[in-house]
């Protein structure tokens, strides 16, 4: 017995593909519309201000202002995010004498975030001009007025991280106990291997070079419980006290 679909087999074949073309067409436009919302989408993102900067915050900055900040970053308004060359912006901060550190993010959908380390200075060098504050890698970077209390006078040839009395003295205080840096009033050296601290109340503490810090810190603690004048801790295995 013949059935009719038998009959018209072509037919069959032919309805069969027409969903076929239907689901392969509307495929395809999908497919396409994603391809044009994407591109869309980064034109927006790359090439306009969409997603451009709006904002830029300051944060860690505790004496310079954040309008000085800003001004040194020159971040144009407006700017895609994605095209912010954060390491430039990052160089320019950098230049501020006050800045020690600087780091620089993008926060979605608008906003540029500016990281900010103050130097902290460790000593002071008076001058004509002013005071010369001293940060902990020796560099000279600012000039106030007034000494700041609780700072020691260093008294090198010329402060700079190139010079190694500098060096030595800055290391020296890194290393010394809060202690022994309340009482200090002066630290000085003219070769990096001859550094002296003056004590608050006249005692002179010849500590020699930077090396081997941690280990005189630890042995002037005790020798300074002694009665003397200049305590001598050059050669850490063989404290002096004189006077």
């Amino acid at each position: 017995m013949t059935r009719l679909a038998d009959l018209h087999p072509q037919e069959d074949e032919a309805d069969e593909e027409i969903p076929d073309r239907h689901r392969f067409r509307r495929r395809r436009w999908v497919a396409l519309l994603a391809v044009v919302t994407v591109l869309a989408l980064g034109y927006l993102v790359v090439f306009t201000s969409l997603f451009g900067v709006h904002a830029v915050e300051v944060v860690g900055a505790r004496t310079i202002p954040a309008d000085t900040v800003r001004a040194a970053a020159a971040i144009e308004p407006g700017t895609p995010l994605v095209r912010l060359d954060t390491d430039e912006v990052r160089a320019r901060v950098a230049k501020l004498p006050k800045v020690f550190s600087v780091d620089v993010s993008r926060s979605f959908p608008g906003t540029v975030e500016i990281a900010v380390t103050e130097r902290t200075p460790v000593a002071v060098v008076p001058s004509a001009d002013g005071v010369h504050l001293v940060d902990g890698t020796g560099l000279d970077y600012e000039i106030v007025k007034q000494r700041p209390a609780g700072l020691p006078e260093l008294a090198v040839p010329s402060a700079s991280p190139d010079d190694p009395a500098t060096r030595a003295c800055v290391t020296i205080l890194a290393a010394a106990p809060q202690q022994l840096r309340a009482q200090l009033v002066k630290v000085s050296s003219k070769t990096g291997g001859d550094v002296e601290l003056v004590l608050g109340d006249g005692r002179v503490v010849k500590w020699g070079s930077a090396e081997n810090s941690q280990r005189k810190a630890a042995v002037l603690a005790p020798l300074l419980t002694r009665p003397g004048k200049i305590y001598d801790v050059t050669t850490a295995d063989f404290p002096t006290v004189a006077g």
